[in-house]
């Protein structure tokens, strides 16, 4: 049975839902935190659907298993209701899993995380172990993980001792100090330019349904790398018309293959940020870099462009 405590945060997609709880089944943790958020005013399909959800929990745990729940009655939406619901986990757990309902996870990608939580829990310069690798593979043939300031929330895991830093109203973003400290890190003009408008948007609140981007902010203000495995250990299952984010299903990280990763792991040489890695990842993210662009093109391009003065 799994040791590490995994949090599943649900809402009114039963069809992913039940794929990613059969994942958690086969797991078998000893301890099952679900977080549910309720339903949207006027929408009786959200009251159905809601309904259908928590009920694929409440009678699909046949293993022992120590279950908590946080089931609203209200709709707090894709800000409060998983930002509330992380904070409630790690007020209860010191380290452990996070799946939203539509990140479905390898069988290795439960190992990868506790042993991964395990080793790192007292090094305050790791702050989060991500299943997700856009890259799909990278560097597998001479190590198990490597480090980075990137790392994708579609399933991942962490330490009360870095959730601690999570400010969902990034009051911090104000100072141009912290501004300055951000673009050191991310070492990245383009990148930074990006990634600011973005934090903007949260901190002004024109983009008022989003967790992930204050993690993301908390995580490249205190410098936290994350581990990164060497192969894609999440797949996102929920892109479709209907979703609040991802809605389209020809999405180049929809249904991102998953692959094992093996064990005993090997660990990279070092606990440093793999700039390499981050750059292909910012490029994979933003649609630059599709499934066809090798990394001998992409080194070689930049080798013309330096040459070319």
């Amino acid at each position: 049975m799994l040791r590490t405590p995994v949090l599943l945060i649900i809402f009114n997609r039963p069809d992913t839902t039940q794929q990613v709880f059969d994942a958690i089944r086969q797991a078998q943790p000893r301890q099952l935190f679900v977080a549910a958020d309720g339903p949207r005013e006027n929408r009786q399909e959200d009251a159905d659907k809601c309904s259908d959800v928590r009920r694929i929990i409440d009678e699909g745990i046949d293993w022992p298993c120590e279950i908590h729940r946080l089931y609203h009655d209200n709709n707090l939406g894709c800000k409060l209701a998983p930002a509330s619901a992380i904070t409630w986990f790690f007020e209860n757990v010191e380290a452990g899993i996070v799946l939203e309902d539509d990140c479905l996870p390898h069988s290795t990608f439960f190992r990868f995380c506790e042993e991964s939580l395990e080793k790192y829990r007292d090094d305050e310069r790791v702050m989060m172990v991500t299943g997700f690798n856009p890259l799909g593979k990278w560097k597998s043939d001479i190590q198990s993980y490597h480090f980075s300031y990137h790392g994708g929330s579609w399933g991942w895991a962490s330490w009360r001792r870095a959730w601690k830093y999570f400010d969902i109203d990034m009051k911090l973003w104000s100072e141009p100090e912290v501004k300055d400290r951000i673009r050191d890190v991310l070492c990245d003009a383009e990148e930074y330019n990006r990634r600011k408008g973005a934090f903007d948007a949260v901190y002004n609140g024109k983009l008022d349904a989003a967790w992930d981007y204050q993690w993301f902010f908390a995580r490249l203000l205190y410098s936290g790398l994350s581990v990164i495995p060497c192969v894609n250990l999440i797949s996102n299952i929920g892109f479709h018309e209907g979703a609040s984010h991802t809605t389209d299903p020809s999405h180049y990280l929809a249904k991102s293959p998953l692959y094992p990763i093996s064990f005993p792991l090997k660990e990279p040489l070092g606990v440093a940020n793999d700039r390499e890695y981050a750059r292909m990842s910012y490029l994979k993210e933003i649609g630059r870099l599709d499934r066809r662009t090798t990394l001998i093109q992409y080194i070689s391009s930049k080798v013309k462009q330096l040459l070319r003065g």
